[in-house]
């Protein structure tokens, strides 16, 4: 507690020990700038860029799946079954190596590991569009699923970036928003050159696209890998902390190609984007307590800091525990739903329901669209779009006004509603009514998924014990909401092939339904915590750092006794102060008067101040 007069200064103990005179304004502008944060849109747009390709070759499937599976001889009624099983092969391999990849980036760094998964990941993509057969193409998607481990270290980078609350909503709906846009490029892709051969002879006609029909759309997918991964390397970041301060070369031929186009900036600070650095230095809790008098008075240590593997007791909290458990839920009948529905609307319409004695409505019929991988790519490009308007102009501004878990919490009621609507569609008497009503049902899931997924990371996140386990537990929970995305579409296509099989076409739809109820009921019991940037015990805020003037004494000339320590405990007598403690314009320099007073100590220090001056913290740890 320091006092002056009828004034005390709050300070916590313990927290911040240096104190040093305030001597120019602009020192103050400068700490006043650094305390609204910001976010750092430079690394956010590399990042998307590196995420915009997953989504658009893992959606570009979805369209001609079903036609894919035909093509190698399989059934019409086991279509559904195998589009299943190969799904979930995808989502079974995620789940086996997303911790492997979540450890491998918090050994080896975000930045090399996000580039290996993206160039696997295309490999496997170029695989899968040349599969002659059906175990071929397994082989090929699971390889794609063991290989896509980006999901969980693209998010912990993006919490490591932004740290702060207030800012996590806009941060963390930037992955989803890429996936929305995907989701947009991947089904038009997909539906409309899938085949090209068949579609358009005289440009695609020749030998190569009739031998392998489904290669084009996957060539074109790995398009965007490319350019991801040159913006990567380019430009990227490293933001683990003992592997940040290491040179980048890709990042020094990034800076020499600006340079050669006259795109030069400042010189970058050693630590990277100047909000990031303030931020993470600020509220990282395994950051360094060094004493920050100036930004160019120190320089990043070549000898990275050993850490240990974050323990499993540590990954594993009550609350991690819940928003696993939601997460995977969440994944199991959302990606379900998805990958359904094109295999739902692909299906031969049901005739003559009035006078077939096998249908008995309202629930017991069969049946569905019977419409190509044209108009199932135009559906899902529309579904992408109207995700990307929900992702980027109402997810945030709702998810600030209301909460992240209120907004949770109302969406979950959403998707098991539109699940049970869903094979209903099928019952109306035209096509267009049938895709209209099936579009509108997309929208209500839409809105539901866009809340839902941005908001249980955010939550998974913040409930983190330290910025150090991220990686690994955004790798568990890539590898148990992979789980959840194999058992949903393995489910969902078995039980699409019984109720094709024997007139239940609600069957899938409702057994989603269920899983969705359930899904709910956990959510109910999580708890919204702080994160990694509030104001918590580990920061120390500007506005605490800055104190208020020492007001004017009753007679000109009169030091104001400014105490520090215990507000219990009575200031000594000041003592005499000789000259030589005092700098320029005979004021007390701080730390030659703690050299007088060091006789004093084992008490509180009364440390005389001229009037008008301030004293300020010399740093927080």
């Amino acid at each position: 507690m320091t006092q002056t007069g009828n004034r005390s200064l709050t300070d916590k103990p313990g927290k911040c020990k240096d104190y040093k005179e305030e001597r120019a304004p602009s020192e103050r502008r400068m700490a006043k700038s650094n305390k609204i944060p910001k976010l750092p849109v430079q690394q956010l747009v590399i990042l998307a860029l590196c995420r915009l390709a997953d989504p658009i070759s893992f959606s570009s499937v979805f369209p001609y799946l079903p036609e894919m599976i035909e093509s190698f001889g399989v059934p019409e009624n086991e279509v559904g079954r195998w589009a299943g099983i190969t799904a979930a092969v995808f989502s079974l391999s995620q789940a086996a190596t997303g911790i492997a990849w979540g450890r491998a980036s918090d050994r080896f760094g975000r930045k090399p590991v996000i580039l290996a998964g993206m160039i696997c990941v295309m490999s496997t993509g170029l695989l899968f569009g040349f599969s002659r057969n059906l175990p071929m193409a397994i082989v090929a998607r699971s390889l794609a699923g063991a290989s896509n481990g980006n999901v969980g270290i693209l998010r912990t980078t993006v919490a490591e970036l932004v740290p702060q609350k207030e800012l996590q909503p806009r941060a963390f709906s930037v992955m989803p928003l890429m996936w929305s846009i995907g989701s947009i490029f991947g089904p038009g892709f997909g539906g409309s050159l899938a085949d090209p051969a068949a579609k358009l002879p005289h440009i695609f006609g020749n030998r190569f696209f009739r031998e392998f029909p489904y290669a084009l759309p996957n060539m074109v997918a790995s398009l965007f890998f490319f350019i991801g991964l040159i913006a990567g390397t380019l430009f990227l970041k490293e933001t683990l902390e003992t592997k940040k301060h290491q040179r980048d070369y890709g990042r020094v031929l990034g800076k020499a190609i600006l340079r050669a186009f006259g795109k030069t900036k400042k010189q970058d600070h050693p630590f990277g984007d100047n909000e990031q650095s303030a931020s993470l230095l600020k509220h990282s809790r395994m950051s360094s307590t060094s004493t920050m008098d100036d930004e160019d008075s120190f320089q990043p240590s070549d000898t990275p800091v050993k850490q240990r593997a974050p323990s499993y007791r540590e990954v594993f909290s009550r609350q991690t525990n819940i928003n696993l458990l939601t997460y995977t839920l969440l994944a199991l009948h959302s990606v379900a739903y998805d990958q359904l529905l094109p295999i739902f609307m692909h299906h031969p319409t049901q005739i003559d329901r009035s006078s077939n004695p096998n249908v008995h409505l309202p629930f017991k019929f069969s049946g569905g669209f019977g419409i190509d991988s044209d108009r199932i790519g135009l559906l899902f490009t529309l579904y992408g779009v109207s995700g990307t308007i929900i992702q980027f102009l109402i997810f945030p501004p709702i998810a600030r006004r209301y909460g992240v878990l209120n907004s949770l919490k109302v969406v979950t009621i959403l998707f098991p509603l539109a699940y049970i609507a869903t094979p209903f569609t099928a019952l109306l008497s035209n096509p267009r009514s049938q895709q209209i009503a099936m579009f509108l049902i997309m929208l209500i899931k839409c809105f539901a998924a866009i809340f839902a997924f941005p908001c249980t990371i955010i939550l998974l996140t913040n409930s983190a014990v330290s910025l150090r386990i991220l990686g690994t537990l955004n790798g568990v929970a890539t590898s148990v909401s992979a789980i959840g995305r194999a058992t949903g579409p393995a489910i969902g296509g078995a039980m699409f092939e019984v109720g094709a099989v024997h007139g239940w076409a609600i069957l899938p739809w409702w057994v989603l339904a269920g899983f969705a109820v359930v899904g709910a009921i956990p959510v109910w019991w999580l708890v919204e915590m702080d994160g990694f940037g509030g104001s918590g015990d580990d920061s120390c805020d500007e506005d605490e750092a800055e104190t208020p003037e020492v007001p004017h004494a009753e007679e000109e000339g009169t030091q104001q006794p400014v105490v520090m320590g215990s507000p219990k405990v009575k200031p000594r007598e000041v003592p005499e102060v000789d000259e030589s403690a005092k700098g320029d314009e005979g004021l007390l320099s701080t730390s030659n008067l703690l050299d007088q007073m060091g006789k004093s100590s084992g008490g509180p220090v009364a440390m005389p101040l001229r009037r008008g001056h301030r004293v300020t913290r010399d740093h927080c740890p």
